[in-house]
């Protein structure tokens, strides 16, 4: 199948050429600028990048209507899939070419995000907070193939985000829209110019009550900006900020979801972030072939999460100095050798669980046990970037030149905590005062899966980067370049009483672009090249990589043991077209592309024997290659686009991983992969389609279809489980322009109501006993798609 699918990839664009090359002419090109800083008047054709860029307008981004820009990347752009892990479509994991961008702490990332030469990876993990981004105010966005240009991160990609000013975007816009599930959205915008001043603000709220149980949301975006242009110059002052609550329950046992789909396993589970950004931006022309750019930022992020979650806590055993007392359950941890005297009872001891007084908390039979476990992190960061663009001749020969320099630095505070509780027949985690220790701070013993955290940490990011693109005949465009990384990361314990968390690591990369691209004709061209890409480990990924000491998912961390940095090489090649005049006044798109992506030392994260906890750890080599082929038609009164890809995502080494709740693992909790198997949650084949047409001046319709293929749960490294199964999901939209000023518009989302599952994990069943009766016995867990939603909604544009 591997090979039939990257051999029909390569027959389209070989029969692609002879045909394309000799039809009409393209219109004007799209101009793109390298670099983190997208707004250069000097740019280069998008036919002259050695590598797959996808461009989506403003317009493009709002035709879904939804909540975040995730909704349109998930439903137009090649190569790109949506992960709902948790349950909700404000805090959904974006993945593309077989890398993550992610709100979920503990998620490895693998996709640079900007927002106008604003680094939006956070410097904690590197999540990044897609309900943060302000939708309305985004004039463009591209999503780049890999490209070291973008910096770390940039392994899979990357998403740039050109946002809107008042020089570029003036007038009115405002809408209010409202619909099943308590779900409602209103966005205004205003731009002005005046002169040589300009504003342009943005506001967006949304509020949700969710589908599932305890899934309520809301969330609130403001931006401004404000301009001054003196003759070739601008100066930009950008406000951008946004609070969200987020509730965020997560897959649902299998056997839970049979007797009603709504419903979740243990909760709260609620995230808080709130998210503040102050930039300075700047462009001045120094003659006709040259410009500078620069931009200083600072950002604050605040996150906080509440989980009720189980636990594996039972009464401490007869072997134990703590006998009657509160214990972890102990029985899939490796036990000294020989296990008998000292050995054993220090073994046993390590388990109990203790106030935070350090007192052993007595055992209450007929108890479940749950821990509400909360996190707290602050981060500050200051960054600057400064860019030299230019289209000098070089020569005699046409030339594109970008080079710069970029500075992020960050401060961070984190702090956990896990409160004893119980768990009650509603999967409700709360404190019992009737129930001994209720109420504490805990930790076990040997500081195993539950230890308070005070940390602090510092990160600073130093990228050089340059590429040249020169154009040896006409034709012939040969692009080369690199970027300089350098990350330097201390983390320290402010507690006093882990030491273990103190380090200082540091890391550098130079990573290579060299790359061709061949113009035809004035409608088709071709590309190839290879490239390099690094990351650094993220400090929640450092100060979390040792199995005997697992942490909270959430990001709760106990040890430090070396985390390598990744770095990933990739080679691409393919075809591209822009076409017009086909049927009379038309306009067509198109490109079909080959990657292949080799990683050493991808970093994973793994499930701990404790319940909720994890830990990182790299793995020696992992591939991702295929196949990417888009198309896009435009036509006086309809448009339509469609994409395919096909991705083959792979371990490439002979190993154990730990997955304890797998069902194929073995006594001591690991599985094993062997170079081929497939990662999860990483489908084959996905398939993006979807038409708008004006029925009459006045009333248009859409409708958009998204396939997902089949996808092995995530834990299921071996492959030995049966897969998620695949989706399909139909989704319509409808607009009457009723008023000159005055549009009504509605969607339908989901409108077959097909019940199909978005992620799939496993858990142990055994956690269930005396909550669930009967027992729970089936693993898998599932996060279902929302049924069928409606929305109707009102807008005006002056």
């Amino acid at each position: 199948m591997k090979r039939i699918a990257l051999l029909g990839g390569i027959s389209l664009i070989a029969t692609a050429v002879p045909v394309l090359a000799q039809t009409g002419k393209a219109p004007a090109e799209h101009v793109i600028v390298y670099g983190t800083l997208p707004d250069s008047d000097i740019g280069l054709s998008a036919n002259q990048v050695p590598g797959l860029v996808q461009s989506f307008s403003a317009d493009r981004l709002t035709a879904q209507h939804g909540p975040t820009v995730l909704n349109a990347l998930g439903a137009q752009a090649a190569g790109v899939s949506l992960s709902d892990v948790q349950g909700n479509s404000m805090f959904q994991d974006l993945r593309f070419h077989g890398f993550e961008a992610s709100p979920l702490q503990g998620t490895p990332q693998g996709i640079a995000v900007y927002q106008n030469g604003v680094r939006l990876n956070e410097a904690f993990g590197d999540t990044v907070n897609w309900d943060a981004v302000p939708q309305a105010a985004i004039a463009r966005m591209d999503v780049w193939s890999s490209n070291p240009v973008f910096g770390l991160n940039a392994l899979g990609g990357s998403v740039n985000m050109i946002m809107k000013n008042g020089f570029t975007w003036q007038g009115v816009e405002a809408s209010l829209q409202g619909g099943s599930y308590g779900h409602g959205m209103a966005s205004a915008q205003w731009g002005m110019d005046k002169g040589g001043f300009s504003f342009y603000g943005a506001a967006e709220g949304v509020t949700d009550a969710g589908w599932r149980f305890h899934s309520q949301s809301g969330l609130a975006r403001l931006y401004a900006d404000v301009g001054w242009r003196f003759g070739d110059s601008q100066l930009h002052l950008v406000a951008s900020g946004a609070a969200t609550s987020l509730g965020v329950v997560g897959p649902t046992p299998i056997g839970l979801i049979q007797r009603n789909a709504k419903s979740v396993y243990t909760f709260p589970q609620i995230t808080r972030n709130s998210n503040l950004s102050l930039a300075l931006n700047g462009k001045t022309r120094l003659d006709g072939n040259w410009q500078v750019e620069a931009s200083v930022y600072m950002r604050a992020a605040i996150q906080r999460h509440v989980g009720g979650n189980d636990t594996d806590f039972e009464r401490c055993s007869n072997s134990s100095s703590f006998v009657g007392k509160l214990c972890l359950q102990d029985d899939a941890f490796t036990r000294p050798v020989p296990f008998t005297g000292a050995a054993a009872l220090n073994f046993r001891n390590q388990f109990a669980i203790l106030d935070q007084a350090g007192a052993a908390i007595p055992f209450t039979a007929g108890v479940i046990y749950g821990t509400v476990d909360r996190t707290y992190s602050d981060s500050t960061t200051t960054g600057a970037t400064l860019q030299v663009t230019g289209n000098a001749p070089l020569l005699g020969f046409g030339n594109y030149l970008t080079a710069g320099f970029s500075f992020d630095g960050s401060g961070i505070g984190f702090r956990s905590t896990s409160t004893s509780g119980r768990i009650y027949p509603d999967f409700n985690v709360a404190v019992d005062q009737a129930v001994a220790g209720a109420g504490s701070i805990v930790r076990s013993n040997g500081n195993i899966g539950y230890a308070p955290v005070t940390l602090g940490a510092t990160t600073n990011y130093v990228g050089f980067y340059a590429v040249d693109a020169l154009d040896l005949t006409d034709a012939l465009t040969l692009t080369a370049g690199f970027r300089v990384n350098a990350a330097d990361i201390v983390t320290r314990d402010r507690s006093g009483t882990a030491a273990e968390l103190n380090g200082v690591h540091g890391y550098g990369h130079v990573n290579p672009l060299v790359g061709l691209t061949w113009k035809f004709s004035d409608a088709i061209s071709a590309f190839g090249g290879y490239s390099e890409a690094n990351r650094a480990p993220t400090p929640l990924e450092l100060d979390c990589a040792d199995p005997n000491l697992p942490c909270l998912l959430e990001g709760s961390l106990v040890s430090d043991p070396p985390l390598a940095q990744v770095v990933s090489h990739t080679y691409q090649a393919g075809l591209r077209g822009n076409l017009t005049g086909l049927l009379g006044d038309d306009h067509v798109e198109w490109s079909a592309s080959l990657f292949r992506t080799d990683s050493d030392n991808d970093i994973v994260a793994l499930a701990s024997t404790v319940q909720g906890r994890g830990y990182f750890t790299n793995v020696p080599t992992t591939q991702r290659q295929g196949v990417d082929l888009s198309a896009r038609y435009q036509a006086h009164g309809w448009s339509a686009y469609a994409s395919y890809s096909y991705l083959d995502a792979t371990y490439q080494f002979t190993g154990t991983l730990a997955s304890p709740n797998n069902p194929k693992a073995n006594a001591a909790g690991n599985i094993t992969v062997t170079p081929g198997r497939r990662m999860p949650m990483n489908p084959a084949n996905t398939v993006r389609a979807g038409t708008d047409v004006d029925l009459f001046d006045d009333i248009s319709i859409g409708v958009e279809l998204a396939f997902t293929g089949s996808q092995y749960f995530d834990g299921d490294q071996s492959n030995l489980n049966a897969k998620l199964p695949a989706t399909v999901v139909v989704n319509l939209r409808a607009a009457w322009q009723f008023d000159e000023r005055w549009q009504l518009f509605g969607t339908v989302d989901n409108l077959f109501d097909n019940r199909d599952a978005l992620y799939g994990a496993y858990f142990d069943p055994s956690s269930s006993i005396g909550l669930v009766t009967p027992v729970l016995t089936d693993p898998r867990t599932l996060t279902l798609r929302q049924p069928v939603t409606f929305q109707l909604g009102l807008k005006l544009k002056i």
